[in-house]
């Protein structure tokens, strides 16, 4: 059967057609990508994906969310949208729906997808274990955390999480820096606050701030194209910081969540910093949990490199409960 499978982010919208074959494999069309900030409401998206596709569409959905998802309104975390799961089928015209978590979604796509989407970063060069709990953590415009359990028999349950608003625990006076300067514009500072895409900006200025150099607000975007690029030694400085504080967060959610059987790093921005994280600090910083970094040691860590895993999670979840 085919559905449209949807992964709903504080930036973008993607939609995909999938097909769902009848031993349960998934097949994704070509993406489609909308700015959220330029459609007043997810209903107005949908419209407009359906115009751009002579006017017809599936009529089953699954959407990934990035934000809770229970209650008679779901808001998001990083966006203005909001829908109402009573009035979906209605508004949108479709007969069956599926609303996940988007790394409730990611979650499903780590579970179905084959060795050869992941990328080794650290720990023993090995498959994820069969069994057992995985973690699962990916900065974008947040920071989504969920985490999945293998029966060794093929079954999994994936378990959505908010873990990314645990609180951030600083390591080095570098750290204690920038959680001084985010406490000046919040009570209670979030991991979040610090390995999401948007925390670049709080970095970048913090070391700008060490150096003496005149604070300039700029787009985290731009701090993100310098540092990656490497034109800019402060800016890069910023994304190993990063990096490091990623890593720190990434074992601590393994070990919150008994995550020994492998921890699988997702989201656009981790696919984009791929490269970055294997020659950071990353690896060191997720082992240096005192007595326990030779438990940490054993867990292998990876990087999911589908392109969409939100989408490609969102139908693995649709079909998981209607099929």
């Amino acid at each position: 059967m085919e559905i449209v499978t949807v992964d709903i982010g504080g930036t973008h919208a993607r939609f995909a057609i999938a097909t769902i074959a009848d031993d349960g494999t998934i097949t994704l069309g070509e993406p489609e990508t909308l700015h959220t900030d330029d459609h007043a409401s997810f209903q107005t998206a949908w419209e407009d994906v359906r115009k751009s596709r002579g006017g017809k569409l599936p009529d089953a959905i699954a959407m990934a969310i990035a934000g809770p998802v229970g209650g008679d309104v779901i808001r998001f975390t990083n966006n203005p949208w909001i829908i109402r799961p009573a009035l979906v089928k209605e508004k949108l015209g479709v007969t069956r729906y599926t609303i996940v978590n988007d790394f409730e979604a990611v979650a499903h796509a780590v579970a179905r997808a084959p060795e050869d989407q992941f990328l080794h970063l650290t720990g023993p060069d090995r498959p994820l274990a069969e069994s057992g709990t995985l973690s699962v953590l990916g900065p974008g415009t947040g920071l989504g955390v969920a985490h999945l359990w293998r029966d060794g028999k093929g079954g999994y349950h994936v378990q959505a999480t908010e873990g990314g608003h645990i609180d951030f625990a600083p390591l080095d006076q570098i750290e204690d820096a920038i959680l001084a300067r985010l406490r000046k514009r919040h009570t209670r500072v979030s991991v979040e606050r610090v390995v999401a895409g948007p925390a670049i900006s709080d970095i970048y200025q913090t070391l700008a701030a060490l150096e003496g150099r005149p604070l300039i607000e700029e787009d985290d975007i731009a701090i993100w194209t310098r540092g990656m690029s490497g034109e800019d030694s402060l800016a890069a400085a910023a994304v190993d910081r990063f990096c490091l504080s990623l890593g720190s967060v990434a074992g601590d959610i393994a070990l919150a969540q008994g995550g020994f059987g492998g921890v699988v790093i997702a989201g656009g921005l981790g696919y984009r910093i791929r490269d970055t994280l294997l020659k950071s600090g990353f690896a060191e910083r997720f082992r240096a949990k005192g007595r326990f970094a030779e438990l940490m040691a054993a867990i292998p860590v990876k990087l999911i490199v589908h392109p969409q895993p939100g989408l490609y999670g969102a139908a693995a979840a649709f079909a998981s409960e209607h099929m």
